[in-house]
């Protein structure tokens, strides 16, 4: 059973920064693949930003190239998502998700098969 915790969301003005965390744990092989997505009320859940353990491969979304980044630590089983210069458009609930089915459109959420809970992040 893999399980998945958020956290570092919050609410911050516009040119804020924020750094989400998400620790796995469970099956050793879930981190290979992770992705942090984004969902609002006006939309459905996103990709923002993945990343492949093997290779340090990662992907992100048009509208947060240059400002977020997406890490992981393998000792502390955490992925992480640094986002700078915040601005009301990233505002939403953060999903971290992991277990992914296959190592390519890992910007699907359907790709993977274990989800965290979401971090609030509110940009004003």
């Amino acid at each position: 059973h893999v399980q998945l915790v958020e956290s570092g969301g919050g609410s911050v003005q516009a040119g804020g920064s924020l750094r989400l965390s998400c620790v796995v744990s469970g099956r050793p092989s879930a981190n290979y693949c992770m992705g942090w997505f984004r969902q609002t009320p006006e939309k459905e859940r996103e990709g923002v930003a993945t990343i492949v353990t093997s290779g340090g491969r990662t992907w992100y979304a048009d509208s947060v190239k240059g400002r977020f980044t997406i890490s992981q630590d393998n000792s502390r089983n955490t992925v992480y998502l640094e986002m700078l210069n915040l601005q009301p458009d990233v505002t939403g609930t953060y999903f971290c998700a992991a277990d992914a089915t296959r190592d390519d459109s890992l910007f699907l959420p359907n790709t993977y098969r274990s989800w965290g809970r979401g971090t609030q992040v509110t940009v004003s």
